[in-house]
């Protein structure tokens, strides 16, 4: 029997060198050995950015062809976007029906994310009721496994407590998915934050190299180092997590020795990264110019993938009506 993936991306910003190391490398291992679906997140995305749409499709456009570029691969896995597919909407609607709001009230990112986000109003039902439309979103293809990182692990089992309570009033339509831990190093953003597009501190998969060369010459590093004679600390400089990322296992060794003696400076360690960063990313922006060449080839995929994904979603919802009794 095959194991099925799923994973979704909001389509909230240009997609940033931390998504493609904590998500998009992950999803590519995975295409290799599991059937996947994989889709653009777009009605999340109205979650928080309600009152100010314009850019929702641009984005969903541009993370799309990231992903292309940066390796997943529509031959293998199921690519798509949410709002193509109603049943998504359906099925979070007979959620809506069953879920306590209590269970909402308690997940974390909500009280978190108000308090976060103080120049936006959350205080929707949309924002409230995320949860029950990510549940909808997973279960509705019956995963066995989902990707999240530790941070996303509640959602997963709010999902999981969605689809037993479903089962229990019914009867058993939904598997119990399991979760694929996500591990990667932390990225930092070029201002020595997490990397974040609320930060403003990206590097972006769609930054051309003399823009990425031109971000790293920004980049903070050791606080301490403020002269070039000084001895600097690998262990606290952004720069150097960069080259445990990007560079040889001897380039990283004579990085930390010359960084602590001082016979290198930042400028010479920046230009080190940034040199092996495009010898790494060359190809994937090759790849992203050929696709912007031919933008139908986007689209066909996109619909491709809505056919395959429409088909699972159409017998889940039947399975789903027939429980109910409102078939």
């Amino acid at each position: 029997m095959t194991t099925r993936v799923l994973s979704g991306m909001q389509p909230s910003g240009l997609m940033h060198l931390g998504n493609l190391l904590g998500a998009l490398e992950n999803w590519k291992s995975l295409q290799t050995q599991y059937e996947c679906y994989f889709f653009v997140a777009d009605w999340h995305a109205m979650s928080t950015n309600y009152a100010d749409t314009s850019r929702i499709k641009e984005f969903t456009q541009e993370l799309l062809i990231d992903w292309l570029a940066a390796g997943i691969d529509p031959d293998r896995a199921t690519v798509f976007v949410q709002s193509g597919i109603p049943e998504h909407a359906i099925l979070h609607l007979l959620f809506s029906m069953i879920v306590p709001v209590p269970w909402l009230e308690r997940n974390p990112t909500y009280k978190e994310k108000q308090d976060e986000i103080k120049e936006k109003d959350l205080s929707t039902y949309g924002f409230l009721g995320y949860p029950v439309l990510q549940a909808a979103d997973i279960l509705l293809y019956k995963p066995d496994i989902v990707p999240v990182g530790k941070d996303q692990l509640p959602h997963l089992e709010l999902t999981r407590e969605i689809g037993r309570r479903f089962n229990n009033l019914y009867s058993p339509v939904f598997p119990e998915p399991k979760e694929h831990l996500t591990q990667f190093p932390k990225v930092m953003g070029t201002d020595g934050r997490k990397m974040s597009k609320s930060y403003g501190n990206t590097i972006n998969l769609s930054d051309t190299e003399p823009v990425v060369r031109k971000k790293l010459k920004t980049m903070v590093t050791d606080p301490a180092r403020v002269r070039r004679t000084d001895k600097g600390n690998p262990d606290v400089c952004p720069v150097f997590d960069f080259h445990k990322i990007y560079s040889s296992a001897d380039v990283i060794k004579q990085v930390d020795r010359d960084c602590r003696t001082a016979a290198i400076g930042c400028i010479d360690c920046k230009q080190q990264v940034a040199d092996a960063m495009v010898e790494r990313y060359g190809p994937m922006w090759d790849k992203r110019a050929t696709i912007l060449q031919h933008p139908e080839q986007t689209q066909e995929m996109v619909e491709e993938g809505r056919k395959r994904a429409s088909h699972v979603a159409h017998e889940t919802m039947q399975e789903v009506k027939t429980a109910m009794k409102i078939l």
